[in-house]
């Protein structure tokens, strides 16, 4: 049940919405990461709106659901979702990656409220989730705990021995959500390190998989995330495929927006194609 006091958002709007403020801050700061931000953007919404447990008013809730945010270099878009949900002034965005700001490039605990972990090098995620999962069974606390990684991740070494250990441990209240947009830092993933068949591989170290999803339906993100959140007796695994740049026809399937900022014809360009004005 999602704690939030305010009115079913129309999640059409709410992640054309997110993408506008992902560009506004990468361009402001000519910095950050906007492929991997919009990939997931579409995730975010729904699951800040129809699945985690949560309330603005009260970032602090012991009995909050936490997310992860593993593939810490996409903050733009988890700093986009806490605004629209109210756990920071949407102003406040455009300080993103400047002197000063609480909004790193990397995420960090505490910074806004509502970010529950400390991000950096790729893979240290799902093993801090499943610290969360298993404190919050030893303490009898009602949460449940969704680390967001990328595909490229997979090729990290501690994000298999976090797999052994979650199964081995049988954290049912565990959920790995898998951003699989077939694009690491500079390539695509397949050039780099093949890490398929995901799903055969997390079920071969015990857990419950979904595969197969569509990661810019609604509807699909929806069930697999309650399925996931649902699942008894192991930790579940929901992968969901997306497109990197997704919703900006010149960043999508587009390596050269894995990190890059775009420029001010680029951003009229990409604010047009979101039917918003420069």
């Amino acid at each position: 049940m999602l704690v939030v006091t305010s009115a079913p958002m129309d999640l059409q709007s709410l992640s054309r919405r997110v993408r506008e403020h992902v560009l506004r801050m990468v361009y402001g700061a000519q910095s950050g990461h906007i492929g991997g931000s919009f990939s997931a953007a579409d995730i975010m919404a729904v699951l800040y709106t129809e699945v985690l447990k949560h309330d603005p008013q009260r970032p602090d809730w012991p009995q909050r659901d936490r997310f992860i945010m593993s593939k810490g270099h996409c903050t733009p878009v988890q700093y986009a979702i806490l605004a629209e949900m109210g756990y920071l002034p949407v102003e406040e965005l455009s300080t993103f990656r400047k002197k000063g700001t609480r909004l790193q490039g990397h995420s960090v605990l505490g910074k806004p409220a509502g970010v529950d972990n400390t991000a950096g090098s790729l893979g240290m995620g799902l093993s801090f989730g499943l610290g969360i999962a298993l404190g919050a069974r030893l303490r009898g606390e009602d949460l449940s705990t969704y680390v967001l990684m990328g595909d490229g991740e997979q090729a990290e070494g501690q994000v298999w021995e976090a797999a052994m250990a979650a199964a081995y441990h049988k954290a049912d209240r565990l959920v790995a959500i898998i951003d699989r947009n077939k694009i690491q830092n500079d390539d695509f993933v397949a050039n780099q390190m093949v890490s398929e068949p995901l799903d055969e591989k997390y079920r071969a170290f015990g857990w419950a998989v979904r595969d197969g999803l569509d990661g810019h339906n609604f509807e699909q993100i929806a069930e697999g995330l309650r399925w996931a959140r649902d699942v008894q007796g192991q930790p579940a695994c929901v992968i969901f495929d997306t497109i990197k740049g997704k919703g900006v026809s010149f960043m999508e399937n587009n390596p050269g927006f894995h990190g890059a900022a775009p420029s001010a014809d680029q951003l009229a360009a990409a604010l047009q194609e979101l039917g918003v004005a420069p």
